[in-house]
């Protein structure tokens, strides 16, 4: 079989790290090796992840890997790992997110039926304050070729992700620039060329609705996004059709932080002039409205 990593970045979240480990090594598949990344957690909590991860790794007789770095966000934890791993398979799981015990299994089970496949992920479970939520029909994950479903929203969880190494370092891996949308950026660089299957069956737990979570930290996430599609149309890898609805959805979004910055009595230029760099997607292309 082939061999498999799996990295779980935290930050001042020993009581989710708990969980989220004891659901790793819950795994059927129990070949994976495991590395924790602490991004820098403070003092008290600092402790008591190196603790817990000790704790751990004497009750399971498994060696668990321990890294500390000093804080500087989830891409940057997320890419230290993989340069400190070895699996031929990459897998990530969110400190604040539980795995089912095949989850692991299923994954590597398709990669071997499917040797020519770069990337899967599977269905998920929303959990939001301790209560079962369904996803709404624009978060429903698509498969295949998901690139143009993908620019409205990120469509690909890192929780649910199971990739291989070379197609990792190959995009680039997590872009360290970006404090949030950076998995957004990358599963849109990835599907630019790789088609994203989907193992149709929920194998993870997706907590949300607590406070520390990146989504609630920033106004207006579609600002990083804006990064992310800038990158991806400067890139040259796109078709034709690729760049119509990444124009497309550029002008969108700017359009909408726009409107959003004038109602707060902030300038809207940055965005009218970022439509401008970018002209004649709407006029051109037609709109994805």
């Amino acid at each position: 079989m082939p061999s498999v990593s799996t990295i779980i970045p935290t930050y001042n979240r020993p009581t989710f790290l708990r969980e989220a480990l004891a659901s790793v090594l819950a795994q059927t598949y129990q070949e994976s090796e495991i590395l924790v990344v602490d991004d820098g957690s403070t003092n008290a909590a600092r402790d008591a992840t190196r603790q817990l991860v000790d704790e751990y790794a004497r009750a399971q007789s498994r060696p668990i890997r321990y890294l500390f770095q000093p804080h500087r966000g989830v891409s940057a934890a997320r890419n230290r790992g993989v340069a400190a791993s070895q699996g031929e398979l990459l897998a990530f799981l969110d400190s604040d997110d539980i795995w089912q015990p095949e989850k692991l299994a299923h994954q590597i089970t398709f990669f071997e039926s499917q040797p020519p496949a770069q990337i899967c992920q599977t269905q998920e479970t929303w959990i939001r304050h301790g209560v079962r939520v369904n996803p709404r029909k624009k978060h429903r994950k698509p498969y295949g070729d998901i690139f143009v479903q993908s620019l409205a929203d990120c469509l690909v969880s890192p929780s649910a992700v199971m990739l291989r190494r070379e197609l990792f370092e190959r995009v680039g891996g997590f872009d360290e620039q970006l404090p949030a949308c950076e998995d957004y950026d990358l599963w849109l660089r990835i599907s630019v060329h790789e088609p994203v299957s989907l193992i149709d069956i929920p194998l993870v737990l997706k907590r949300g609705g607590h406070t520390d979570q990146l989504s609630r930290q920033f106004w207006g996430m579609d600002r990083f996004r804006l990064i992310a599609l800038r990158k991806i149309l400067d890139s040259g890898h796109l078709s034709l059709q690729q760049r119509r609805a990444t124009l497309a959805m550029l002008h969108k979004k700017c359009r909408i932080l726009a409107n959003g910055a004038r109602k707060r009595g902030k300038s809207a230029e940055p965005y009218l002039a970022l439509m401008a760099r970018y002209p004649h997607a709407q006029e051109a292309y037609g709109d994805t409205e």
